[in-house]
């Protein structure tokens, strides 16, 4: 929801319709910070049915950082999730719930493309990298927001 829109628009010309995002698509992408033996994940998931992303998150590719999105992902409601096979997530989702592979998960993997093209810090063979964790975290959200949402920034 843009809350700034909302709030400019008279009431009587709103009309809101919350829907829950039933399925959606988990998948991680790697970067790199300073050098590429420290890299960066960016774990986020996107509503199956619409494509908009869900939520977001930082860090290595560990368990605790997808359990920090599923977290975030609680209040959706969502019931099917599509992933690749990864460990974590076949441990961390309810089996009739879960749907790994490849086939489901191609619209998250088109949103990776789309990053990759538009932010050349996350090229893996460039020489555009963020030299600190907090500015790479930092760009990356700031165009999620802008991109994803229509956010100003």
């Amino acid at each position: 929801m843009h809350q700034a829109l909302l709030d400019t628009l008279p009431p009587d010309e709103v009309d809101v319709v919350i829907q829950r995002a039933e399925e959606a698509e988990v998948d991680e992408m790697w970067s790199y910070v300073g050098k590429k033996k420290t890299p960066r994940w960016l774990w986020h998931a996107i509503d199956h049915r619409s494509g908009q992303v869900l939520a977001y998150v930082f860090g290595r590719r560990k368990e605790a950082v997808f359990l920090k999105l599923k977290a975030l992902l609680e209040p959706f409601g969502i019931t099917r999730y599509s992933t690749d096979s990864w460990g974590a997530y076949t441990r961390h989702l309810d089996a009739d719930a879960h749907q790994p592979g490849k086939r489901n998960t191609q619209p998250i993997e088109r949103k990776h493309l789309t990053l990759r093209t538009r932010i050349t810090r996350l090229v893996r063979k460039t020489i555009c990298f963020s030299r600190s964790t907090q500015m790479h975290d930092i760009v990356i959200g700031l165009f999620v927001n802008r991109y994803e949402f229509g956010l100003p920034v």
